[in-house]
């Protein structure tokens, strides 16, 4: 990973893991119409990250999807910690709630280190919410809701990722995005 590009670290990442892995089904078509916006945050502290998803929300709310469908908030000094960086999701969440946002818009997340609940640090499953910086990621529900309508058998997605990584291995990972 550059260590001085976080953002061409994440547009990497996007394009040979989430589109070129297929990951997403949904994220090719919004990145080949230039649909997503990528913010690299230069918060130090939590607090300052909060402000600026804030300002994210509200651009992406007041913003016509043709124009931005979805926004990558890449924050790579700030919550380098996955657990901090879950505890603040909360936070998160919070604010997405207190801007009267709850049902219009999300925030997912991906972490260098995410690992989900009853897994291994080392499982290859966690690879799939493993982004190169810790990463706010912002939907439209509107925009998930219609992908996922559009998607022959959404439930399908999760488990053929897994099996997608568990053939790929964390080696060929790391051989992907050329760590």
């Amino acid at each position: 990973m550059s260590e001085t590009d976080p953002i061409e670290d994440t547009r990497r990442w996007l394009e040979r893991a989430v589109i070129g892995l297929n990951l997403c089904p949904f994220a090719k078509a919004v990145y080949v119409k230039d649909q997503v916006r990528f913010v690299l945050s230069d918060a130090t502290l939590p607090q300052q990250l909060l402000e600026e998803l804030g300002e994210e929300l509200a651009r992406l709310r007041d913003t016509d999807p043709a124009e931005i469908d979805t926004t990558l908030i890449v924050h790579p000094q700030v919550l380098q910690d996955f657990l901090d960086y879950n505890d603040f999701l909360e936070d998160a969440d919070g604010l997405v709630e207190a801007m009267d946002l709850d049902g219009v818009l999300q925030v997912a997340s991906f972490h260098p280190q995410y690992q989900f609940a009853e897994s291994d640090p080392d499982d290859v499953e966690n690879y799939t919410n493993r982004a190169p910086w810790p990463t706010l990621h912002l939907l439209r529900e509107d925009s998930v809701s219609k992908a996922v309508a559009a998607f022959p058998d959404p439930d399908v997605i999760v488990e053929r990722n897994v099996e997608t990584l568990r053939k790929l291995g964390v080696e060929g990972w790391r051989k992907l995005l050329g760590e």
